[in-house]
């Protein structure tokens, strides 16, 4: 059977210096400086007006400047700094940031650091006593080898749907307070049916003590029960849940993290800014770096919010591409372990 063609069809062309592009549709040609005023939506938009209605659109750039170019970005990862609490079953005095050094001789003496002013650039050398650190990801084989490591899982974990439960008022009431299903069944009756595939943060407003060491280390403290764990998980067949603290639970077995981690879930631990994103309606971008065999994951989680919610930064809101320039250059200092941008 045939399969018609569309009209629409791109072509790029090198014209001389010029390199102009023009978008064929039968006998229309569309010149690449009106194909690309406003942005290529919108000349994309002008071509296929002029190609009529069974125009094919240009892929998810129509989706991305419609819904996310003036949406609302909230990280909801802590910044990483040698003061960023861990498990206090790993040893915290072997995590350190410092200048990374040369190591051959023939670049640079071995051991000096690299500087902006003798080498033109600078770096860091990073020691982690564990990759369950910061904002993490946890793969199941962090519990179980026989389920997928950090670099093992579907790349089509980068984004979801995105809902954010609170257990705030209840935490305030009793610090050591755990979701439950009652919590998520209210939030439904409020909200709709969590959505199958989605990303579910449980806020309890603990990341705000996340620079305080006595804060960190207080028990019992807000977690997820294991009831609710299966309910999101077998009822309503979620991607993953996130919770702010670094433990799901406060109790002695960790019954909700084996049970998660043995039966090849995931989790997100040490999750920040929950206060800052809406309950419904974002979606979640998700970012760790793959390391062969890793038994967890670094994790970069940002939340894309609509365009009025109140929260976030808007494209546009910093300039991008290039960047402004500090009054301050960054420089090392050795009080903190950091690179910072000081007036002295």
């Amino acid at each position: 059977m045939a399969v018609s063609q569309s009209p629409f069809r791109a072509v790029a062309a090198q014209n001389g210096d010029r390199g102009e592009l023009r978008v064929a549709c039968d006998n229309v040609a569309v010149d690449r400086r009106k194909f690309l005023q406003g942005g290529l939506v919108v000349g994309a938009g002008a071509a296929l007006a002029a190609c009529g209605d069974e125009a094919v659109s240009p892929g998810l750039w129509s989706v991305y400047d419609q819904h996310f170019s003036n949406a609302k970005y909230v990280s909801m990862s802590h910044v990483l700094e040698p003061s960023t609490p861990i498990w206090y079953g790993f040893d915290p005095t072997r995590l350190s940031f410092s200048p990374s050094k040369s190591g051959n001789a023939t670049v640079k003496p071995v051991g000096q650091p690299y500087t902006y002013a003798d080498d033109g650039f600078e770096a860091t050398e990073y020691v982690l006593p564990t990759d369950q650190y910061g904002t993490q990801l946890d793969p199941p084989a962090h519990w179980n080898p026989i389920y997928p490591a950090i670099d093992e899982l579907t790349d089509t974990l980068a984004l979801r749907p995105l809902a954010v439960i609170s257990i705030v008022p209840q935490v305030q009431r009793d610090f050591g307070y755990a979701l439950t299903v009652d919590d998520i069944q209210q939030w439904e009756r409020a909200h709709g049916r969590v959505p199958a595939g989605s990303v579910v943060m449980v806020r309890s407003d603990w990341h705000k003590g996340w620079n305080d060491p006595e804060f960190v280390a207080r028990t019992p403290f807000p977690g997820v029960s294991l009831a609710a764990l299966k309910f999101l998980h077998l009822e309503r067949q979620i991607l993953f849940h996130g919770h702010e603290p670094l433990d799901t639970d406060s109790t002695p077995t960790l019954e909700g993290e084996s049970w998660l981690l043995n039966n090849g879930y995931l989790q997100a631990e040490g999750v920040a800014n929950l206060d800052q994103v809406p309950e419904t309606g974002a979606l979640v971008t998700i970012g760790f770096p793959k390391f062969k065999g890793g038994t967890g994951g670094l994790a970069s989680f940002v939340a894309i919010c609509p365009k009025d919610w109140p929260h976030g930064e808007r494209r546009g809101d910093r300039p991008d591409a290039p960047f402004d320039k500090f009054e301050q250059p960054l420089a090392w200092d050795a009080a903190t372990g950091t690179r910072t941008r000081t007036s002295g």
